[in-house]
């Protein structure tokens, strides 16, 4: 494959999964498209996963890598690797530093788009840093106002109205500005990657509030919202009830599915396509993709991480990385 974009994959929480995924992925990968990426982290972070799984990969600083070498974008923690397996305030640091570094490599364009390795929240709030997780830090390091995270797989994608914050904010989330923002924006994001997209909006309420008897929110909320982009020319339908609104998208009558709250979007997708998924970040001046899994504590440093939903993550970025971004502004 001819080199078609410079992808930042940042190396995660280093005490977790993400630098064994990453190393693991790019061994996979034929020699010749390694120069396509930089690695935004620590060197030693690398070499220690290369040693766990054995992948025999080389590491040269960003700039400085010859042909088959990784290009590793150093990012100074000020204090010694963080142990595997253990959540800590350095590790959480280190974290939102290789994150704050590939934000500016993208925003001055040296990286077409970003794949980020699994942080731990916990560890990124004891260090300081009291965001949500990735879609909270990235939306404060672009000046975003607001974003929306999509879960992309083969035969279901999801996007959410609303995802790390409780079941009754979520409800409270739920109002027909917000749900139209979701709308139009998984919309041109579809619109980009060449396809109009067929939408489903999924109910909140159970039966979408059966007439009243369960809540007034789908009636009252939701369904304007559908109006309203069915009026822009956006193909999408609904409130229809959860219950059977994935079922019927993943049997293919939708390619979108409108999620209100974050399990209602997460369960149906880890359900079907669990090692596969992708997390896309929509709504942000850059590109993001992550892979939709965490940083798993338990099995980092034992080599037993499976890295096929980086691997997917990296496809996901490469065909951004090849659509224009003025396609989702149009």
């Amino acid at each position: 494959m001819e080199s078609s974009a410079k992808v930042a994959i940042t190396l995660g929480d280093p005490a977790g999964v993400g630098p064994e995924v990453i190393v693991k992925a790019l061994a996979s990968l034929p020699a010749e498209e390694r120069g396509d990426f930089v690695v935004v982290g620590s060197a030693e972070a690398l070499a220690r996963a290369d040693r766990i799984t054995g992948t025999g990969l080389r590491f040269a600083p960003a700039g400085a890598s010859s042909a088959g070498e990784i290009a590793v974008e150093e990012v100074a923690i000020d204090a010694p690797l963080p142990e595997i397996g253990k959540v800590s305030p350095v590790a959480g640091e280190a974290a939102v530093r290789y994150i704050t570094r590939a934000v500016e490599l993208a925003t001055s364009r040296k990286a077409d788009v970003i794949v980020t390795a699994p942080i731990n929240k916990e560890a990124m709030n004891l260090a300081g840093h009291h965001h949500d997780g990735h879609t909270g830090l990235l939306a404060h390091l672009t000046g975003a106002k607001s974003s929306f995270m999509l879960l992309a797989s083969e035969r279901l994608n999801t996007i959410h109205v609303s995802t790390h914050v409780s079941l009754r904010g979520a409800i409270e989330r739920a109002k027909t500005e917000r749900v139209l923002a979701t709308i139009e924006a998984g919309h041109r994001h579809f619109l980009r990657l060449g396809m109009k997209a067929r939408i489903a909006v999924a109910g909140l309420n159970p039966h979408c509030g059966e007439n009243g008897l369960f809540g007034t929110e789908d009636a009252e909320f939701l369904a304007p919202a559908v109006e309203i982009a069915r009026s822009k020319g956006i193909d999408v339908v609904g409130p229809i009830s959860a219950d059977t609104v994935f079922a019927r998208a993943y049997n293919g009558a939708f390619d979108l599915v409108v999620a209100q709250y974050h399990d209602q979007g997460h369960i149906p997708i880890k359900l079907v396509a669990f090692e596969t998924a992708v997390n896309v970040s929509l709504g942000l001046p850059i590109d993001r993709v992550s892979v939709d899994h965490g940083t798993a504590f338990d099995i980092a440093g034992t080599g037993k991480a499976h890295h096929a939903n980086m691997l997917s993550a990296i496809a996901y970025a490469r065909k951004m990385a090849q659509a224009p971004r003025e396609k989702a502004l149009a």
